[in-house]
């Protein structure tokens, strides 16, 4: 709240001391506190009540209760959005997919013909074994 430091309390404690006298000032800053501590409670008390008359804690209440609907239908409409965007490209995908020519076969496209046989173990004419 106040931005005092410690050289500006010690400048006031000896102007204190100056003007007031060393009998009087301990009486004097103890008067001074209880000054300040009834000034800070009527503060207090004053704010308090213009809360009450003025309903500031229900219109505290509605305002963040108003921030909270707000950003809820934010997200939702982002969700919404996001569903629909999704829903979008998966319908673009799929008219690209019946755009483009069917698939084909994978053998259909083989230059050579894939082989099965055993290759010539040099047995063709029976029993030929010397």
């Amino acid at each position: 709240m106040f931005d005092i430091g410690f050289f500006e309390l010690l400048v006031v404690a000896v102007v204190g001391l100056v003007v007031i006298g060393p009998e009087r000032l301990p009486g004097a800053i103890r008067s001074g506190a209880l000054w300040w501590g009834r000034l800070k409670r009527s503060m207090r008390e004053t704010r308090t009540e213009l809360e009450k008359q003025l309903g500031a804690d229900d219109i505290r209440r509605e305002l963040h209760n108003e921030e909270i609907m707000r950003s809820l239908d934010a997200l939702r409409g982002n969700q919404d959005n996001s569903k629909s965007e999704s829903k979008n490209r998966d319908e673009r995908a799929d008219e690209n997919i019946d755009k483009t020519d069917p698939p084909t076969d994978a053998a259909s496209h083989r230059d050579t013909p894939i082989e099965t046989t055993a290759p010539d173990s040099g047995k063709a004419d029976g029993n030929k074994h010397e």
